[in-house]
């Protein structure tokens, strides 16, 4: 089973945004699924204002990559279609909703974490191969 999510790329001095789940236990993009009718678009900014209580505009995102990987906390056929989007202002987020905390992440600091979603991995190795972050 697929499950349509978007994700938002937050980087700053060459680290990547990461979004700790209380429900998950683990670190992970901030974003979520897409509502039926929503747009990935429209998803990722109703999800930033939940998890980091920050308003964007659509016209903020700047599309990315589309990722396929195993959903981290789903049951083992769910495969997580994720479109990922660089958010193009600064923000200063802060966790709310089910958001535990907020850290950015060099790919290595990444791997050292006792659960890795594999969504994350990705577009953390992505992302240092495209030399933005370390």
């Amino acid at each position: 089973m697929q499950l349509p999510t978007a994700g938002l790329l937050v980087i700053e001095t060459r680290k990547l945004l990461l979004a700790y789940s209380r429900n998950k236990q683990c670190f992970y993009l901030p974003g979520g699924k897409l509502n039926k009718n929503e747009s990935a678009k429209q998803a990722l900014c109703r999800e930033i204002a939940e998890e980091l209580g920050v308003d964007i505009k659509e016209t903020d995102l700047k599309f990315y990559t589309h990722i396929t990987a195993p959903a981290y906390g789903e049951a083992n056929d769910i495969i997580m279609e994720q479109d990922c989007f660089v958010l193009t202002k600064k923000i200063e987020p802060a966790a709310s909703a089910e958001i535990g905390a907020l850290k950015y992440f060099y790919l290595e600091e990444y791997l050292s974490e006792t659960n890795k979603a594999p969504g994350a991995i990705m577009i953390l190795q992505q992302l240092k191969a495209d030399d933005l972050i370390d």
